[in-house]
């Protein structure tokens, strides 16, 4: 089920495309998904199989929010039509975006990762054959005291957040689940593992 002011990705083409792996992180805020994501990219920093991907974002960047390109609505509405996009969502009130060479990189039999939104989940199984689901979690606690520290959110808004999360529906998805509470290197290793399994049944070209 969809929560209100998200919908499903709009997938660009509709073909599979093969060689490489798509590695999907997700989970809901606070999580740690870009400290993950971070970790692994400098462990893996040199290796050209691995491909960490800067999502688009209808959001001016802050110190606090990941890396990522900034476009205005206007802007991200024209790229769109312009076809530099694999594939669009919205969530929380903004557009996010994955750029076209990723299709390229997973073509090149890459193993491409990315941050992404549960309610995308299915586009992706349908665009890439070789699709790897990574699923995030950490004590509610910890979850929190993240939120806070980030300081987008007033406490009210954390709570309904956290109250969100029981909710999720990624369960019912395979997935490799990596449990997020304490230091960032413990999952921060598993999740390189995670990349290692995947960069393996890649078909480089």
């Amino acid at each position: 089920m969809n929560e209100p002011g998200r919908k499903h990705a709009e997938t660009i083409e509709a073909l599979q495309i093969d060689g490489g792996v798509f590695v999907a992180i997700a989970g809901p805020s606070g999580v740690g998904k870009d400290t993950i994501i971070n970790y692994a990219r400098e462990k893996l920093a040199g290796r050209h199989e691995f491909v960490f991907v800067r999502r688009i974002i209808t959001r001016t960047p802050d110190a606090k929010s990941e890396d990522h390109d900034a476009l205005s609505p206007e802007a991200f509405e024209a790229a769109a039509r312009q076809g530099a996009f694999s594939l669009i969502w919205e969530a929380h009130g903004l557009r996010y975006a994955l750029p076209r060479s990723v299709d390229v990189d997973i073509a090149a039999g890459r193993v491409v990762v990315a941050n992404i939104s549960r309610q995308i989940i299915d586009d992706l199984q349908q665009r890439y054959a070789k699709f790897v689901l990574v699923v995030v979690s950490a004590h509610r606690d910890v979850i929190a005291q993240r939120l806070r520290a980030r300081g987008r959110e007033t406490d009210e808004q954390i709570v309904a957040r956290l109250q969100r999360i029981a909710v999720e529906d990624t369960v019912r998805y395979e997935a490799v689940r990596l449990e997020n509470s304490g230091p960032r290197e413990s999952a921060g290793e598993r999740f390189v593992s995670v990349l290692e399994t995947a960069a393996a049944d890649a078909e480089a070209i």
